[in-house]
């Protein structure tokens, strides 16, 4: 990546949670990050002082990633108060579950909407609008491999997401740009703090580690592939999931 300038994330669904995490941990590595979320103004307003705080540099910039005209204006917002964008980590999601049998279609337009149209639509920006030496860096799930009953319209969409993965890294040739995915296993965050407590211990349990993943064992991962180190690393999905599979 170039180093003439400082380098610029767009973070999304960073308001609060794994995202905020995410953020936190680039602003450390000296990075300006843009802290993207669609209706938690208050938390990525407390976000962003919080970076400001500790010496980093944070923007603002709401947008729903499912809307391509948000989408848009979020990158060219983002260009015109920052100079360019140089990292995309497409982190917004959700993960409504149910039988098959059961699945309504209300819910599963909402995992298209959010999960794969709005991973695509912020792709698709960033391959229009990165700058050289840029990195794409999306979220996939572990959840893709374990196909667990109930994850099948939410591990569909994350295939998806790793599939568009591998594509992009081709079509990205000659702009040294990498685009990678993640797919964590279970992590102590949002999506999981609805579920009872004697289903958390038995995923802990399923990992050979022994516990569930943080949002910093994540984060950590992400900032590699970000950085110079990851450089080399194209293409491929990380299972982050403590050997869950």
């Amino acid at each position: 990546m170039n180093d003439q300038h400082q380098k610029v994330a767009i973070i999304t669904g960073a308001g609060r949670g794994m995202g905020a995490v995410i953020a936190e941990r680039l602003a450390r590595d000296g990075i300006s990050v843009v802290v993207n979320y669609a209706s938690s103004a208050d938390a990525a307003e407390a976000l962003v002082a919080r970076i400001e705080a500790q010496g980093g540099r944070a923007l603002p910039a709401q947008a729903d990633v499912s809307d391509p005209a948000q989408v848009a204006r979020m990158f060219e917002n983002v260009v015109a108060a920052l100079g360019g964008v140089d990292i995309l980590v497409n982190n917004a999601g959700i993960m409504p579950v149910g039988m098959l049998a059961d699945f309504d279609d209300a819910s599963f337009n909402r995992l298209i909407d959010t999960n794969l149209k709005g991973s695509f639509n912020t792709m698709r920006e960033a391959s229009r609008r990165l700058r050289d030496g840029g990195r794409v860096v999306n979220f996939s799930s572990s959840v893709v491999g374990l196909y667990q009953p109930s994850f099948g319209i939410y591990a569909a969409t994350k295939a998806a997401i790793e599939a568009l993965t591998v594509v992009m890294a081709r079509e990205m040739a000659g702009r040294n740009i990498t685009v990678n995915a993640v797919a964590p296993g279970p992590v102590q965050t949002e999506l999981l703090s609805h579920s009872p407590q004697p289903v958390l211990d038995n995923l802990a349990r399923m990992t050979p580690l022994g516990r569930l993943g943080q949002p910093a064992d994540i984060a950590s991962v992400i900032a590699f592939l970000a950085g110079e180190g990851g450089g080399w690393i194209n293409g491929q999905t990380i299972r982050v999931n403590g050997g869950i599979i």
